[in-house]
Order: C-alpha cells, then structure tokens, then sequence
C-alpha cells in the first residue's frame, strides 16, 4: 500500500468520549498490568527475539514495568509516559520522561539514536497517531523496528473514536495504515496469544 492510495479516515475518527485533560485523567499512579500474566509472558519472549541485546531502546507510553526480558542487557531503556510515580518504579528504565503526546507529539529526543521502540496497550489513545510514529521513525535508527502491541483491554472515555468502532483486524490495519503514513516499511501483524486462555495479544511491527 502506498501512500497515495491509502484512504481517508472519516471526520471524527479521533474524538474521544472524555475530551478533559489526560494530564490530569492519568495522575492517580496504576500500578497494575493492563494484560493478564500469559499475555506478559508471551509480550516479553517475542520482545527477547526481536529486540537486539545491548541496543538502546525506546519504551513509548509506558508505565510501571516494560515487560523486557530479565535475561538481557541493554545500554540503555528511555522510557515515556503519563505518570511520575509509575515510570519511577519502572526498574527496568534507566531513563523517563512525562509528555501529552496529544498536546505535543514532538519527542524530547535526537535523532537516530534507538535501535528499537516499543508501544505496549497504548496506541488507541492517540489522537495524532501519525505525527508520533513520524517521530519514532525520526528517532531511530536505520532498519530498526517499531513494536506495537494492542489487546481488548482499554479506557473506553479515553479511547478515539475509529479505535472503538473496529474489532481486532480492523485494530491491526489501522496501525499498519499509521506506520505508513509516517514513513516506516511494509509492516508484519502477529498474534501472540489468540483470547482462548488469556488475554488476546497483537503485535505490529514496522522498521524505520
């Protein structure tokens, strides 16, 4: 698909039943996973695989944990999120910062410096989706992947609109549509855990 032939989203697509400020929404730290253990487990095997050990990688809309695997070393983990007190219990990051991607989807960060990024059950609150993967692409490296995971799991008010209106493929071809839209290469969809005995478990993945 190129991107000239990729189609319009309808006028809409990306209001939200509880337009307050997120800010303020996601001040109360949460300090729970929003995937059950088996899905955890199945994130962080594939993240084993697909992440390169002793890379700097990029934890975008992250929280308490990201799900990294334990036997791996990385130089180092920038990690992104909503909440103070849940990004400074993140063992796993070396490094955090607080930012409104809807308010500023510019990242406070150089270019071409990460050799992978992750996005893990956050993508569907996104209200400018293409502008903030426009600014992974900017800040990773060449041939470096952009990871997206999404389940069934979310907050409805604060979900957009095209996200609420369409089930697990329609999910997957949405992000594939943002990657495009913001430069990166043909993208790959995986399903790492199918719903039947724990939460269901999608990955997209582009490279820049």
């Amino acid at each position: 698909m190129t991107q000239d032939s990729l189609p319009e989203l309808p006028a809409g697509a990306f209001a939200r039943q509880d337009e307050g400020d997120d800010l303020a929404f996601y001040a109360p730290p949460r300090l729970v996973t929003h995937i059950d253990e088996t899905a955890v487990v199945a994130l962080s095997a594939r993240y084993g695989t697909l992440l390169p050990s002793g890379g700097r990688i990029l934890d975008l809309m992250s929280s308490w944990v990201s799900h990294l695997p334990t036997d791996r070393t990385y130089a180092e983990v920038v990690c992104h999120g909503m909440n103070t007190r849940e990004l400074a219990a993140n063992r796993q990051a070396d490094r955090w910062f607080v930012q409104d991607l809807n308010h500023d989807p510019v990242l406070p960060l150089d270019d071409s410096v990460f050799d992978a990024a992750l996005c893990c059950v956050g993508v569907q609150y996104l209200q400018r989706p293409v502008e903030v993967f426009a600014e992974v692409h900017r800040v990773l490296r060449p041939d470096a992947p952009f990871i997206i995971s999404f389940s069934n799991r979310c907050f409805p008010t604060k979900a957009v609109a095209i996200w609420r209106a369409l089930d697990a493929a329609g999910h997957a071809a949405l992000i594939e549509m943002y990657l495009t839209r913001a430069g990166f290469r043909a993208s790959t969809v995986e399903t790492l855990a199918d719903g039947r005995r724990s939460d269901p478990l999608t990955i997209v993945i582009g490279h820049a």
